[in-house]
């Protein structure tokens, strides 16, 4: 069983009803089992690779989520491009909440180290522009045609979790990102290291701490599942608009990588 576009569905986002003939592959790897099993179908002329990246169920908190495994599954399918969900917080007042943001840079926080290389075999992949350019390229493309609004920027703060942040953390981060989220970004590195291609359409849920009012995780996924129908839009037009040929940043990464 083989796929070429990979989804990583992320909070309140599990359905995608439109992705046709689904089978359900059991996947192992090196790194210990994915998420979830792993639907595979068709749309579009394309076959689609599905995991959720909390599990079905949401069991899976996101310190707790085996990233290699995810990655290294999808990469074994054959998967070339990623499109990943997720919902953040936001940290700029312009950035609000149910706003679509497709981000292009990113902070990493988190206190793990994230690769596939550790040794003896050593790689140092670039991550100057994390996220694939050719991918946000093609989600403006398919917001515009769409008419959904969107911010065609932003920068990625991670943090661990699951805990949210203190006021302080939180007016921190403003100075530096304009989105915070705890999921994302290692699916970014991870999916460089294999040459894949990742985009990720983030959904902001809320203000962060920052703001008046603190974050609520009940209030997070029912302002994601509201946005769950804008996002899965994009996600239908941009799999027709995907080509075949890749030609960005991502597709050679690791020709540079070695010493």
């Amino acid at each position: 069983m083989k796929a070429e576009i990979g989804i990583i569905g992320g909070t309140g986002v599990y359905g995608y009803d439109f992705i046709e003939e689904l089978e359900t592959v059991y996947m192992d790897t090196p790194y210990g089992k994915p998420s979830d099993k792993i639907k595979i179908g068709n749309y579009g002329g394309k076959k689609i690779a599905l995991l959720p990246r909390h599990g079905k169920e949401h069991t899976i908190p996101p310190h707790m989520i085996n990233f290699r495994a995810n990655i290294w599954a999808l990469h074994k399918l054959g998967v070339k491009r990623i499109i990943a969900t997720a919902a953040v917080g936001s940290l700029k007042e312009e950035y609000k909440p149910g706003d679509i943001v497709f981000v292009n840079q990113f902070i990493d926080m988190g206190k793990d180290v994230i690769t596939f290389y550790d040794g003896p075999e050593v790689r140092h992949v670039s991550l100057a522009d994390p996220l694939c350019p050719d991918i946000n390229y093609l989600f403006m493309k398919s917001a515009e045609s769409l008419g959904i609004a969107y911010h065609d920027k932003g920068t990625y703060i991670r943090v661990a979790g699951p805990r949210f942040s203190t006021r302080a953390e939180s007016e921190m981060f403003r100075k530096y990102g304009d989105i915070i989220g705890m999921t994302a970004i290692p699916e970014a590195i991870l999916s460089r290291e294999k040459e894949i291609c990742f985009g990720l359409i983030a959904t902001i849920t809320d203000y962060d701490v920052w703001a008046d009012k603190p974050v609520d995780a009940q209030e997070v996924v029912k302002v994601m599942k509201q946005n769950s129908e804008k996002t899965e839009k994009i996600i239908k037009d941009v799999i027709i608009r995907i080509p075949f040929e890749r030609k960005c940043i991502c597709s050679n990464a690791l020709e540079s990588a070695g010493l």
